[in-house]
């Protein structure tokens, strides 16, 4: 039976592994019918929240989880989903401003064939866009009943507590869980925003917990293993194993491997665990691909590290490091804009 944990402060109980619905549609499984049936079968195991986005194969992925939720099994599921990205080829479409957000939603509810979303993010920060608007255009959606809860995804530690901020100064709802890229390889995370996350009570809900397939099993000493097709060409920052980052995330991962082989685990269930293992995780998203992935996965529920395998991990990526910053999945202005940290030098 699953042991479901409490998200945040919200009383809302979700089961540790949260199904992240990113692979069904174009941009992986293509097969509608393949997908509804993981759903299900993720469903029936005891997961109770599914994880979406707008953009996610531009509003596909959306309809495919509105199908496999329709005939009575959408109550059962504590369902997410997510704005901000660009969904099409009009580049109003994208951010969180208010405009966008009261358009953004109606086109989710209406992809997911349901009334209301249960937890509504902010995918990405929106540099342009004051926190007080797209707090305040959140709050409006949770009064009107079309969303339950909102949250945030990869922000960094100082926005997340300026959106605390900004809603206890305006007295609205406040964002009640962050959506983090966490796992062995890139532990980020664990220097400021899981800290600020349990200091505010915020739900989280990690992604890429197996660093994008890194911490999937199949790199082995020895092995010329190389990464999925689908994914070298989608992100090659992340997979491009000529790439000098991702040459010593293969080292981490190939040791990662021989530490579970010891503590009879496959690879999946340790990653897996040591998410779960922070105090400060709610449930951590797993993005399956075929029912096969799904099943690889579903047991890391119920494992538990020993400390000297959690110091073992420790020694192979220290506390708070990410190998590479291609992991981190937000670089914000202050690094990719130049005239941001030279005086004078938008001038020049």
């Amino acid at each position: 039976m699953t042991t479901y944990r409490t998200l945040g402060r919200t009383g809302v109980k979700v089961s540790p592994l949260t199904l992240g619905a990113m692979n069904f549609g174009a941009w992986a499984n293509r097969d509608h019918d393949e997908a509804v049936k993981i759903i299900h079968q993720a469903l029936d195991a005891g997961i109770n929240v599914i994880d979406t986005a707008d953009v996610y194969s531009r509003g596909e992925n959306e309809e495919i989880v509105g199908k496999a939720l329709a005939g009575g099994r959408r109550d059962d599921v504590f369902l997410a989903t997510k704005f901000h990205g660009q969904v099409d080829d009009n580049p109003q479409h994208q951010g969180n401003s208010r405009r966008w957000i009261f358009k953004a939603v109606e086109n989710s509810l209406r992809r997911l064939n349901t009334d209301h979303i249960d937890l509504y993010q902010a995918h990405r920060p929106d540099p342009s866009t004051d926190i007080e608007e797209t707090i305040g255009a959140l709050d409006d959606l949770v009064r009107q009943g079309k969303i339950r809860y909102f949250g945030t995804t990869t922000f960094e530690p100082h926005q997340i507590v300026e959106g605390q901020w900004a809603a206890e100064r305006l007295r609205l709802q406040r964002p009640v869980t962050e959506q983090p890229p966490y796992s062995v390889l890139a532990r980020a995370a664990e220097r400021a925003v899981l800290p600020v996350a349990e200091r505010y009570g915020l739900g989280v809900l990690p992604w890429s917990p197996l660093a994008g397939g890194w911490l999937s099993g199949r790199y082995r000493k020895g092995d010329q293993g190389h990464a999925e097709s689908s994914r070298l060409e989608r992100q090659p920052h992340r997979h491009d194993p000529a790439l000098e980052a991702n040459r010593r995330k293969r080292e981490a991962a190939e040791l990662l491997g021989e530490l579970a082989e010891e503590a009879g685990l496959s690879l999946i269930h340790l990653a897996l665990a040591f998410v779960l293992e922070h105090p400060a995780v709610s449930t951590v998203i797993i993005g399956p691909r075929t029912q096969e992935h799904l099943v690889s996965q579903l047991g890391a529920a119920d494992v538990r590290l020993t400390r000297d395998v959690l110091d073992r991990i420790d020694e192979i990526v220290a506390p708070g490091v990410t190998i590479s910053p291609a992991d981190e999945g937000y670089q914000p202005p202050s690094l990719t804009d130049a005239a941001t940290r030279r005086r004078g030098a938008a001038g020049r």
